[in-house]
């Protein structure tokens, strides 16, 4: 859900469309059923580098919340600061165990999905340059192993959604715009749908690329 900014509607995520990390805290604010607003940032165009968005990210990425005048970049530090302002538990655990099986993977997240099948997306879509062989090698190693994982299980972390399944959604989602099929990852895919039923699921926006085009 998207409103306009007013007193009552604090939340502004300044993203790029096509950007996973950027999916990645709509998601989750979409899920939790708060109004935000979208502000678009032209990366093309070299917005991002530009001193007036460098005052918000002085690392010049997106996406960066703004909840009425605190400011969170990085995508998964949003999900927590999220969990952790607007939420009772359920999607970042407070016991010992749960939150570190959810650690477990926002650090996937930002490490094998990162090199893995963002960085191919990123060769194949953008024409990022990135060692496209090494970034395909990276997410099939690492569907691979999520696969047995998953067997038996709709989750990541725990029995319901949590971080886990928010983190490791967008860049699994376009896999094939990154030239890497999901078709031998039943299991993955289950657990995608999963995540795609939850009630307020916004989708990451699919490109004519790779597999796709």
């Amino acid at each position: 859900m998207t409103l306009a900014a007013s007193p009552a509607n604090p939340l502004v995520l300044y993203h790029m469309p096509l950007s996973g990390h950027a999916h990645r805290a709509q998601l989750f604010l979409s899920l939790l059923g708060l109004p935000y607003r979208l502000v678009p940032v032209d990366l093309r165009g070299g917005e991002h580098k530009r001193p007036l968005f460098l005052k918000l990210n002085p690392f010049g990425q997106v996406p960066v919340l703004d909840d009425n005048g605190t400011i969170v970049s990085d995508s998964n530090a949003i999900l927590v600061y999220l969990a952790l302002r607007y939420d009772d538990g359920r999607w970042l655990p407070r016991d010992p165990a749960g939150a570190a099986a959810v650690q477990r993977w926002l650090s996937v997240a930002a490490g094998e999905i990162a090199f893995g099948p963002a960085a191919a997306r990123l060769a194949v879509l953008f024409g990022v340059p990135r060692p496209l062989d090494d970034a395909i090698a990276r997410a099939r190693g690492l569907f691979a192993l999520m696969e047995p994982l998953l067997a038996g299980q709709r989750f990541l972390a725990a029995d319901a959604p949590t971080l886990a399944d928010v983190a490791a959604y967008s860049y699994i989602a376009r896999a094939d715009e990154g030239n890497i099929s999901l078709a031998p990852y039943p299991a993955l895919r289950a657990r995608l749908a999963a995540v795609e039923a939850l009630p307020g699921f916004v989708p990451m926006p699919a490109t004519p690329a790779g597999l796709a085009a």
